[in-house]
């Protein structure tokens, strides 16, 4: 699936794309709200300001994904693989980021701390 097919079909009102192979889509400033991305794969995935908040990411694979001053507020991430992942003024109000996994390379905002939100490093 490439990212103009998954605009078009969010904007016909579908919004669950369980474990879909999205590694390497550009969806820059997308308006994905509320979609469900359970097991998705995003590796690698251009998401830089996307409006996700309320989205289903749990056990996404979002390793080096590109979530740079993207809105999570609200989205389930718990279990998710953020190895590598650039969350750099990503809005996380409310986010479920239980068992979320992350290493050395995941490049977070400033005062973020991952332990407090319950993450696992490795």
């Amino acid at each position: 699936m490439d990212a103009d097919e998954l605009k078009r079909l969010y904007a016909d009102g579908h919004r669950d794309f369980t474990g879909e192979n999205l590694s390497r889509l550009k969806l820059i400033g997308a308006n994905l709200v509320g979609i469900n991305l359970w097991g998705a794969d995003l590796t690698g995935a251009n998401l830089a300001k996307a409006k996700l908040w309320g989205a289903n990411l749990s056990g996404a694979n979002l390793a080096k994904a590109n979530l740079t001053r993207a809105n999570l507020s609200g989205a389930q991430l718990n279990h998710a693989n953020l190895r590598g992942a650039k969350l750099q003024y990503t809005k996380l109000y409310g986010a479920n980021l239980t068992g979320a996994i992350y290493d050395e390379s995941t490049k977070f905002s400033r005062n973020f701390d991952p332990i407090s939100r319950n993450m696992q490093k490795f």
